[in-house]
């Protein structure tokens, strides 16, 4: 499991993280290659330096525009450009969602449709080079999980498009009041943008958690740095860490924790019968749309008109990821409609965690219970493993899992309470 932490006291914007990531060692060809896929290969240059700010140092990005003429895109246009890219799903699916993210909010601010957005309110070049190389670098890095700490969003005026709008950016107030996300004080910042749209959108589309980070251990630290001069860093911290456990971990749920129950959180629901299409291509189907940002996609056999045999194929996802989730559908389906709606979702506090036991590490599910008790869930695929490599069944390595649960050392620890059935 890598843990992602995003650190940003002094603001978030996409230069800025996209500049932490190559401080982390992410090869440029990994930046450019999908953008020369969008047919810009030629049009921009990134200026990389390593700089000081405050006394540290960092790397500091600049997306150069190298199109004398560049054009004019509206949402819908950049839209079907991405659709068409010749992308992973995984790739395809995270640009689409920030991308969606910011035509809503500024859609939504400026009193229009999302398809009538123009490609400058959205971002001009320097913000797809950033979406884009962003979320390309996360994934080459693997990241299972992303935690960011809650942004300062700046206050005064910014010269945008519109003219002179005040700050917090109103993009940057639409993303976080849709989302959910908290914005830190501002106090003590002189006047201006700290925190952009596009480096909001991209952790809104990334972030599983807006907060203090959990106890963890570092392995690899990127600094992006900010143009501007303040009085102190200008930076974000980008993270790579492993969570931790044993001694070095909370001896079970704090007091905090304890006050946390069942949380309520929208999903979307989308569904579609179909009778025409053979067992493999339903199989290509929900691979398709779990790789895409699914949540859960799950198959229920029914019967169609003129008593044919059927399947209603459902997807769950967070709202955010719906017109990257219709592409597949298309894609991938032969079904010419698909019914969309929003349903309220009740869930547990979960996490995530390493166990040590005699034949080697499992990665544990865990859930906090209203009554304060941590439940625990070996992942199968693990157990699987080390049947294989051990040569012992899976009951035989269940056994020792929960044997290792049950014992002293594990006692205290989150999660060692009960396994889950």
């Amino acid at each position: 499991m890598t843990l992602a932490l995003l650190d940003c006291p002094t603001g978030l914007a996409g230069n800025m993280l996209l500049a932490a990531l190559l401080d982390l060692g992410v090869p440029p060809a990994v930046v450019h290659a999908p953008l020369a896929d969008l047919g810009l290969a030629g049009t921009y240059a990134l200026e990389i330096s390593e700089r000081r700010s405050g006394g540290l140092r960092g790397l500091h990005l600049e997306v150069v525009d190298q199109d004398a003429d560049p054009p004019a895109r509206t949402w819908q246009s950049l839209r079907r450009t991405l659709l068409a890219a010749p992308w992973p799903e995984a790739l395809r699916a995270r640009v689409l969602s920030v991308f969606e993210l910011l035509a809503e909010a500024e859609a939504s601010v400026h009193g229009h449709a999302p398809e009538q957005v123009h490609f400058h309110e959205v971002g001009a070049l320097d913000a797809l080079v950033d979406v884009v190389g962003v979320c390309a670098a996360l994934l080459h890095l693997g990241i299972s999980r992303l935690e960011c700490t809650p942004p300062p969003a700046g206050h005064g005026t910014v010269a945008t498009a519109h003219g002179l709008l005040p700050l917090p950016a109103p993009a940057v107030l639409e993303i976080a009041r849709c989302h959910g996300i908290p914005l830190a004080s501002a106090a003590g910042f002189p006047a201006g943008e700290l925190t952009t749209p596009t480096g909001l959108a991209l952790m809104a589309a990334w972030a599983e958690n807006f907060g203090l980070p959990p106890a963890h251990r570092p392995r690899q630290v990127g600094i992006g740095l900010g143009s501007r001069q303040l009085d102190r860093p200008n930076l974000l911290r980008l993270v790579l860490a492993d969570p931790v456990e044993g001694p070095g971990a909370s001896p079970g749920p704090s007091q905090g924790e304890q006050e946390l129950g069942p949380a309520v959180e929208t999903v979307l629901e989308q569904q579609a019968q179909i009778d025409d299409a053979t067992p493999e291509d339903l199989a290509v189907l929900q691979e398709a749309l779990r790789q895409a940002g699914a949540l859960e996609v799950f198959c229920t056999p029914i019967q169609m008109k003129k008593g044919r045999p059927g399947w209603l194929v459902t997807a769950l996802a967070h709202p955010v990821m719906a017109a990257s989730l219709r592409g597949v559908w298309w894609q991938h389906s032969t079904s010419l409609g698909l019914r969309e709606r929003s349903q309220p979702r009740w869930v547990l506090p979960r996490r995530q965690r390493l166990l040590p036991t005699p034949l080697g590490e499992v990665p544990i599910k865990q859930a906090l219970l209203p009554d304060g008790r941590w439940r625990s869930k070996p992942e199968h695929d693990a157990l699987v493993g080390l049947a294989r490599s051990h040569n012992l069944s899976i009951e035989q390595v269940r056994a020792v899992v929960e044997e290792a649960l049950r014992s002293p050392c594990d006692q205290g620890q989150p999660g060692a309470i009960e396994e889950a059935r």
